[in-house]
């Protein structure tokens, strides 16, 4: 019997509260990711530094996003979700306030790979606390929701932070980002039962034998297959507004505005991906069709005004927002990876993603930098059909036969 099936169930309004808890949590984790990149022009004035120096700032963050996913699901196993979770979000915090002190743009890049590794041990583990919380067939609405509240804070990082750097500075806007999870990540920690995603009473007896997750074919078709879209995904959310300022024109708030449209419609494609992953198994099939799609609308906005600019953001958005709620669905129906690695592999898939991304974000700095935010808009729609190659190597999935996944439960009528 496994450990989770040991352990006592909670009362329904400490679950309640933690679930609340850990959205919040993700919303001002994902605001602490994104508020950055209203404030790359103004970073730019204050140490002199341009797109091509923007670029490794935004790489710096995936980077330790990217490089800590799988120790997060390791150090998850040993010490449980909730102390690694807490503690990493904690981590991001104070690298989110402590970018407001940075004397120098090389201090300041180190301090964003820092707040990186905190959001790595925030992530993986956290996904497997929220589902801890709940018995299986009834894990599906909690996880979905915890997964598309990263969309709604990134967008209010980008709005918020475009709102208040005008005003406060930059330096006060980032602060603000950091004290705001900070406040909350000490609350959960009341929120939170000890119990929840605790570590095994006995830790398991050590295995010589590599994870499978870490082995399995289709973990790494899936981190290859979206370096490219994870890339664009964080350059557009990052640099559309620097983009609309100084290429288009718009002020910082209506430049603000575009960028969330490239971030908040992912909240409505998650729960349409999730749900149509779960009734039809041709997932190949959706990854390539959607992500075509995405890259398509991409290709499009060096010719976009105000309006085609809103609808291509929202098309984008929405299309890796179904993507990435596919993916997480996926793994779920691997019967060559054990249940107890499902975490595992998401955290390698992810980290294969992030570190690629991470390249192709200060690619498209650099490409900026040297000729155009148009030129990078295509190399991006590009870069995001050349990976997607990878995923001829995914295994066709189970047929229904094959019964649910675990984590995802029945699908609804």
């Amino acid at each position: 019997m496994s450990t989770e099936a040991r352990r006592t169930p909670l009362p329904a309004a400490s679950v309640t509260r933690a679930t609340a808890a850990l959205i919040a949590l993700r919303i001002l984790y994902a605001y602490n990711w994104f508020d950055v990149g209203p404030a790359l022009p103004s970073i730019g004035a204050s140490f002199s530094v341009g797109p091509a120096a923007w670029g490794v700032l935004v790489a710096a963050f995936l980077v330790g996003a990217g490089l800590f996913q799988v120790p997060a699901g390791l150090l998850s196993r040993r010490y449980g979700a909730r102390s690694v979770s807490l503690a990493g979000v904690g981590l991001l915090a104070v690298g989110g306030a402590a970018c407001a002190i940075a004397p120098t743009f090389l201090l300041l890049v180190v301090v964003r790979l820092i707040a990186g590794v905190g959001a790595a041990l925030f992530f993986s583990p956290a996904i497997g606390l929220v589902a801890s919380l709940y018995p299986e067939g009834r894990r599906g609405v909690p996880v979905g929701t915890f997964s598309s509240a990263f969309s709604a804070g990134a967008a209010l990082g980008i709005v918020g932070s475009s709102l208040l750097i005008p005003p406060i500075g930059w330096q006060a806007s980032l602060a603000v980002g950091g004290l705001l999870l900070g406040g909350m990540t000490l609350l959960s920690l009341f929120l939170v039962p000890p119990t929840a995603g605790a570590a095994p009473a006995a830790p398991s007896r050590v295995r010589s034998e590599v994870p499978r997750a870490l082995r399995y074919r289709g973990v790494w078709a899936i981190g290859l297959a979206f370096v490219g879209l994870e890339g664009a995904s964080f350059a557009t959310g990052q640099f559309v507004v620097p983009w609309g300022e100084s290429v288009q024109g718009w002020s910082i708030a209506l430049a603000g505005v575009v960028g969330m449209m490239f971030i908040l419609p992912s909240v409505v494609g998650g729960p349409v991906g999730g749900r149509i992953a779960e009734r039809h198994r041709n997932h190949r099939t959706q990854f390539v069709v959607v992500t075509l799609a995405a890259a398509g609308v991409l290709a499009l906005l060096p010719v976009a005004g105000l309006a085609v600019a809103v609808l291509i953001g929202s098309l984008f958005s929405f299309a890796y927002g179904f993507i990435y709620a596919v993916m997480y669905v996926l793994p779920h129906y691997w019967r060559e990876v054990p249940a107890e690695e499902v975490p595992l592999a998401i955290g390698l898939f992810n980290s294969i993603q992030l570190a690629g991304g991470a390249g192709v974000s200060a690619a498209f700095g650099a490409i900026v930098a040297a000729r155009s935010y148009s030129t990078g808009w295509e190399a991006l729609a590009l870069v995001t059909l050349a990976t997607l190659i990878a995923i001829a190597f995914l295994p066709r999935t189970p047929a229904a036969s094959a019964g649910l996944p675990a984590a995802a439960g029945p699908a609804p009528p």
